[in-house]
């Protein structure tokens, strides 16, 4: 299990990144919506759910497609779902910090950290290593 750059889903989300950088917010909310829609297994739920919720404007939806993505991501039977752990948990420690809820906040960023051995020791694990120890210094 992997991002397959030829798989429909992750196609969609990859151009909505693209959509989403060049400010483009609701033809990249469109273009998410459109990658839940075509989605047909697990994998492909987590990662649609995951830019959907990227997406969101408002604080409680952003939550409810994080947890919708959360829950696709437990229902992988894949060692590497692991590695998508940290930055599933960070996502929530920010939803919950962002909604005042920093108690809930502090729980997922030490998910996260408990998590973030799964994480490659490259850059993109460094960001979220990062991310995790902010969160966590933010609500400590």
């Amino acid at each position: 299990m992997d991002f397959d750059p030829d798989n429909e889903v992750v196609k969609l989300c990859a151009q909505g990144m693209m959509t989403e950088g060049e400010g483009k917010l609701d033809e990249a909310h469109e273009l998410f919506m459109q990658a839940w829609g075509i989605a047909s297994n697990d994998f492909e739920h987590f990662t649609a759910a995951h830019y959907v919720a990227r997406n969101q404007q408002q604080l409680q939806d952003k939550l409810h497609w994080n947890v919708v993505s959360l829950q696709y991501a437990l229902k992988i039977d894949d060692e590497v779902i692991a590695s998508y752990f940290p930055s599933l948990y960070l996502n929530f420690g920010k939803s919950y910090e962002d909604l005042g809820e920093n108690e809930l906040a502090l729980k997922n960023y030490i998910y996260a950290k408990e998590a973030s051995h799964y994480l490659a020791v490259d850059g993109y694990g460094n960001m979220i290593n990062a991310g995790i120890e902010a969160g966590i210094k933010r609500n400590s």
